[in-house]
């Protein structure tokens, strides 16, 4: 329960974050014409996609996450995370920017957002549904950071269940977009985008917090070394 309960909690507080970043494919989607019922249906369809992306990358990252089987291992994979997730907010984006990917993670991307634009032509509940499923698989830093949650739980099944309770907790703010899709505006979406990075530096420090094992109730407990999964609170 609790690994659902902060699952929900990250995505329902990241959700923010989407409105800023993913929103722009929620305020497109061809419902605008659509009667009321229609619209709250396509929204809860193409969400639904969203929440089985996620619910299957945990699964493929679950799997990694499984194969550490030592506390050792788990502190350092937690404070790796945490590093990782801080950088990347305070390192400067030019900086960032050089470091460009492959040409076939570009060729990836493109082929994805080519798949988005054709399925926004049509309002079918099928179209809907695929473009949540394809919106789940965009760059997402949000997305990044609920990944190196489920790796670290170290189970196959609590990854599956955490990253459907993360794509749960965005659906509130992710489906009043697409009901209010010309109340919300550009300068609105950029101020709620800043709020980001914050966020991302607090779950940071709270995954270096968790791997210091410190002997924390709930927010670095000891983990007991011959039982690495079993954590003294």
């Amino acid at each position: 329960m609790e690994i659902l309960i902060v699952g929900f909690v990250l995505g329902f507080l990241g959700s923010l974050h989407c409105i800023g970043m993913c929103g722009p494919i929620a305020f497109a989607l061809p419902l605008k014409n659509s009667s009321v019922g229609y619209r709250i249906i396509g929204a809860l369809t193409y969400n639904f996609g969203r929440i089985v992306t996620y619910s299957l990358l945990g699964f493929v990252f679950g799997f990694f996450g499984q194969g550490i089987k030592t506390a050792s291992s788990q502190q350092f994979l937690s404070i790796l995370i945490g590093s990782i997730l801080i950088l990347g907010v305070l390192i400067p984006s030019k900086w960032l920017n050089n470091l460009s990917p492959t040409s076939i993670v570009y060729q990836q991307i493109a082929f994805v957002k080519q798949k988005l634009g054709a399925l926004l032509k049509s309002s079918s509940l099928h179209n809907l549904w695929f473009i949540g499923f394809l919106n789940g698989f965009l760059p997402c830093g949000l997305v990044y950071t609920a990944i190196g949650s489920a790796i670290a739980l170290g189970d196959v099944y609590k990854s599956i269940w955490f990253m459907a309770a993360f794509g749960l907790g965005t659906l509130p703010l992710m489906f009043l977009a697409t009901q209010l899709a010309s109340v919300v505006s550009v300068s609105i979406r950029n101020k709620i985008r800043k709020l980001f990075p914050i966020l991302i530096i607090i779950i940071g420090v709270l995954f270096i917090l968790r791997g210091l094992n410190l002997n924390i109730p709930y927010i670095s407990p000891k983990i007991n070394v011959e039982r690495p999964f079993v954590q003294d609170c």
